[in-house]
């Protein structure tokens, strides 16, 4: 829990002290918490300082680059900062409410226009997915960036970790034909259900993002990885910015690196998921 030295020294960035706190959740790595004023809620989102330094500073770059395409809503971010040995991010409080009838169909839209956001392969920081450091240096074209930025220190991690993988050379020759050349896209990067929320006007709205500049199609492997999103989503979405031929045949290969992800955070299944999927581009 929030003790009363952190409650006084949260209050000071508010608009007036904190009168209530109730816990939300936040992971496996944050603590997170609603505060409550005589006028406001909010959300913090806290964790250790020292296992994740910088972490909420490139969550804020994250949410307030989703904010500028004014397509999904997204928490406003009020401050970063640390105290004591943590670090914390003070959001906008979104209350829920029940879905609208055409909320799926408003999904698809958003995330379409989103997707046409573009700017080079990469990101302005570093940041993180879970947990995990995700390198977002720039690449010249979407394979570079898949392989060098995403696959490749997965696979040095996992292989660090005890986890053996053959012929990776091989596959990154094989999958360099098999990713389309398209431009970059803004992308929210760790899109499963968890990760969006049902705003008081029935509207989605995107929470813990991994942004930067990517394939698209990797939002859309990762929603399909762990369900949740419904046909009419991808439907509505194709409406808007039709993918390119073959998209299907790729869905794996995109879902590799949130499943080499999950291999070096939990082990498991999802390293023999990761040979599979290997062994089918090979």
């Amino acid at each position: 829990m929030l003790n009363e030295t952190f409650k006084e020294h949260l209050s000071e960035y508010l608009d007036s002290p904190i009168t209530q706190t109730s816990a939300l959740t936040g992971g496996d790595i944050n603590d997170v918490y609603k505060l409550d004023t005589r006028n406001n809620s909010y959300v913090v989102k806290t964790n250790d300082a020292n296992a994740y330094p910088d972490m909420f500073k490139l969550e804020k770059l994250g949410l307030d680059e989703l904010a500028k395409t004014k397509t999904f809503r997204t928490p406003c971010t009020l401050h970063t900062g640390n105290f004591e040995n943590k670090n914390f991010l003070i959001l906008e409080y979104i209350a829920s409410a029940p879905k609208t009838s055409n909320f799926d169909q408003i999904f698809g839209e958003k995330l379409a226009k989103m997707h046409q956001t573009s700017s080079a392969f990469g990101f302005i920081k570093d940041n993180y997915i879970g947990s995990l450091p995700q390198h977002n240096d720039e690449e010249p074209d979407a394979a570079s960036f898949y392989i060098s930025q995403r696959l490749e220190p997965q696979f040095r991690l996992a292989q660090e970790r005890g986890y053996t993988f053959d012929n990776l050379d091989s596959f990154y020759s094989r999958i360099e034909n098999l990713i389309p050349d398209e431009a970059a896209a803004l992308i929210h990067g760790d899109l499963w259900s968890g990760n969006f929320m049902v705003s008081e006007d029935g509207q989605p709205a995107l929470i813990d993002p991994a942004t930067c500049y990517a394939p698209r199609e990797m939002d859309l492997a990762l929603m399909r990885l762990f369900g949740g999103f419904s046909n009419t989503v991808f439907e509505s979405y194709e409406r808007i910015f039709p993918l390119a031929a073959d998209w299907e045949k790729r869905i794996e290969l995109w879902q590799l690196y949130y499943i080499l992800v999950h291999v070096n955070l939990f082990g498991g299944h999802y390293y023999a998921s990761a040979k599979a999927i290997l062994r089918k581009y090979l």
